[in-house]
């Protein structure tokens, strides 16, 4: 009698729940589009806020100090000046080299360190308290010496990148191995699998969508990686150019350098998450 209740009462929460799923389903036009691109366009529409604010607040509400601050109408003339002259171009590149070179030398260390460490629990053990303590402490401030050490070139900045961006590859690789389901782990042994097959059938596939997580939190220690090694000792790049700028109080076109460093972190970052989803499409909303 109680299960009849039960049946009973269930039935229009799944009639509700299906006709939901219609209406959804039946999105046109508009609405749609809306529906489909609704990220995007919230997070567009904050941002226009957010300038439009700026902007009227040092037109009309506080008296603009082009020696403290500029606004956005004036930053925007500025990075198009730089845009047009081809400077931040080049100061991209000159930045971009040892960006690609640092954090790609994160990946080959980070993860397969951190796999070991997962997999092998004394290394695990006795790597943790070290690396942890590291990742904790402020490995900006050794920027000075890996500058003197290794130099103002490609090599000084790519270690120093290097450097903030391998721990996050490290410790996501580290949970990742750690979460495995023992299950399929005994699964692959029970059918004669040995070390090669379980990385390839099990730690892999679970890894994976750890390592394109670090990827996500790395990009930004990567970025300013390049800043701080370009502020203390260098003669062009991002850094540099940013640096220089404000000794030279032309704030318009420091924050429209700063403007371009920001666009860039979100053009990163949702590559990593379009990454994700096109090869983890089960992870979706997590």
């Amino acid at each position: 009698m109680d299960q009849a209740v039960e049946q009973t009462a269930e039935r229009p929460r799944k009639l509700a729940g299906l006709e939901a799923a219609m209406e959804v389903d039946e999105l046109t036009g508009w609405a749609k589009f809306y529906d489909d691109w609704r990220r995007v366009i919230l997070g567009a529409m904050a941002v226009t806020l957010f300038f439009v604010f700026w902007e009227a607040l040092l037109t009309w509400g506080i008296p603009l100090n082009k020696f403290i601050i500029s606004k956005p109408s004036l930053i925007f003339i500025g990075l198009f000046r730089d845009i047009e002259s081809g400077l931040i171009w080049r100061d991209l590149l000159v930045s971009g080299k040892p960006l690609f070179f640092g954090f790609g030398a994160a990946i080959l260390v980070g993860v397969p360190v951190g796999v070991v460490m997962g997999w092998r629990v004394r290394v695990g053990y006795s790597l943790d308290p070290l690396l942890t303590a590291l990742y904790a402490s402020p490995l900006v401030a050794i920027a000075p010496l890996v500058i003197i050490f290794f130099g103002v070139g490609i090599s000084g900045k790519a270690i120093l990148i290097f450097v903030l961006c391998v721990f996050p590859f490290v410790f996501n690789s580290y949970s990742g191995v750690r979460s495995v389901d023992r299950l399929l782990v005994d699964t692959v042994r029970a059918f004669g699998g040995g070390e090669l097959a379980l990385y390839r059938i099990v730690l892999v596939p679970t890894v994976l969508p750890f390592v394109i997580a670090g990827a996500r939190y790395a990009v930004g220690r990567g970025l300013i990686g390049v800043l701080v090694g370009e502020f203390f000792a260098a003669s062009e790049g991002v850094g540099y150019r940013i640096a220089w700028y404000g000794d030279m109080y032309v704030l318009d076109r420091m924050f429209g350098y700063i403007l371009m460093l920001m666009v860039i972190a979100v053009i990163f970052t949702e590559g990593i998450r379009w990454a994700e989803r096109t090869a983890f499409p089960w992870r979706v909303g997590m």
